[in-house]
């Protein structure tokens, strides 16, 4: 009970950092990693079978994180609109997803922050960033090491509704945690 109120004061407090004007907010950089990425590519094995830890991704247990069943397997937090604090409803899922990354420190995920297609470009990457540190702030909060989260904006650039309607943008106003290795 004392661990459910405290994280809730936590959420709570961070909720009230975060609620501050986003349209304040400095422009975000771009930044391309698709090439550092090809290039950081460790080559395959020389003997077949010879397989090593640096070709193989980080072990995750992937059963916790893909059970329908298990908190874990839920992966977005949603946002209000022009908002980047999360809300007290996903803190019990943001909670989950810290405690297992501190259970498991070979784990690493990618919070992308997405939003919905109104806006500009410059602004709404700005906006997916903040929705993206905002739940790294709670992991970190949490006790989740900063070497295991890594953020990045997507704007409005990967849609998970295709609609001009509330319904649609609801959903696009979001942050998902992506495990590296899935």
């Amino acid at each position: 009970m004392k661990k459910a109120l405290l994280s809730m004061l936590l959420v709570s407090l961070l909720s009230a950092c975060a609620s501050k004007d986003v349209k304040e907010a400095p422009k975000a950089a771009i930044e391309d990693r698709t090439a550092t990425k090809a290039a950081a590519q460790p080559s395959a094995p020389s003997a077949p079978g010879a397989e090593t830890t640096a070709t193989k991704p980080a072990t995750i247990a992937t059963s916790a994180l893909t059970d329908p069943a298990s908190i874990l397997s839920k992966r977005s937090v949603y946002f209000d609109y022009d908002k980047f604090d999360v809300k007290p409803e996903y803190s019990s899922l943001v909670e989950a997803h810290a405690r297992y990354l501190k259970q498991h420190s070979d784990a690493k995920v990618t919070l992308q922050g997405n939003t919905d297609e109104r806006g500009s470009r410059e602004y709404n990457i700005a906006l997916g960033q903040h929705r993206a540190e905002s739940v790294k702030k709670v992991m970190s909060v949490l006790g989740v090491s900063d070497k295991q989260i890594e953020t990045v904006s997507l704007g409005e650039e990967k849609p998970k509704a295709e609609g001009h309607d509330e319904a649609a943008w609801a959903q696009n106003r979001r942050a998902d945690i992506i495990y590296q290795g899935e």
